[in-house]
C-alpha cells in the first residue's frame, strides 16, 4: 500500500506544481502590469497641474515619478518600482510634445478637444470650449518572470498609458 500512495503522489505532484507555479507566474504578471498603470497615472497626474507651454514644464520629473515614485531621479544605483524599467520608456504626449505619440492608443489631438456645456452644447449645437490632454505612456516593458522555467523572456507588454485634462 505504502508504494502505492508514493506512485500516486509522484504521478499528481508534478501537474499540481506546475499549476501552482504558473498560477504564482500570472499573478505576478498582473502585479507587474497594475504597478506600471499606477505609475503612469502618477506622473499624467502631476503633469496634468501644468500647461505644456510652461517654461518649467517637468517631463523629466514625470519620468522620473513614473520609474521611480519620486519626481527627482535618484542615483544610478536606485531601484525602480518594476525591475527593467527605465525613463527612456516613459513617453508623454501632449499639446506641445507628439514625439513617439502615434500609436492607436493616442487620442487623435491633444490640444483643442472639444468641450460642451451643460446644454450639450451652445444653442446651436456646436461645442462652447476646449480643454488639453496630457497623456503619460509606458512603452516596450519586457515582463521580468520568477522564473524562467516557463520561457517568459520575450514576453513585452503592450502600451500602458493615462490620459487625463490639462490645467487651463
Amino acid at each position: 500500500m505504502r508504494g502505492a500512495a508514493m506512485v500516486e503522489f509522484a504521478i499528481v505532484v508534478v501537474p499540481l506544481l506546475l499549476l501552482a507555479l504558473g498560477v504564482a507566474e500570472f499573478g505576478h504578471a498582473i502585479y507587474q502590469y497594475e504597478a506600471l498603470t499606477k505609475a503612469t497615472r502618477d506622473a499624467t497626474r502631476f503633469l496634468s497641474a501644468y500647461l505644456p507651454t510652461d517654461p518649467a514644464y517637468p517631463i523629466a520629473s514625470a519620468q522620473c515619478l513614473a520609474v521611480y515614485g519620486n519626481a527627482t531621479c535618484p542615483s544610478s544605483t536606485a531601484t525602480p518600482l518594476v525591475n527593467g524599467l527605465t525613463t527612456s520608456m516613459v513617453v508623454v504626449c501632449d499639446a506641445s510634445h507628439t514625439a513617439g505619440c502615434t500609436d492607436a492608443s493616442d487620442p487623435p489631438q491633444f490640444s483643442g478637444v472639444a468641450t460642451y456645456d451643460t446644454n450639450n452644447g451652445a444653442s446651436n449645437g456646436s461645442p462652447t470650449g476646449s480643454v488639453n490632454l496630457v497623456e503619460v505612456k509606458i512603452k516596450g516593458y519586457p515582463y521580468t518572470p520568477i522564473e524562467t522555467f516557463f520561457n517568459l523572456q520575450g514576453l513585452v507588454f503592450g502600451n500602458i498609458f493615462t490620459v487625463m485634462r490639462q490645467a487651463s
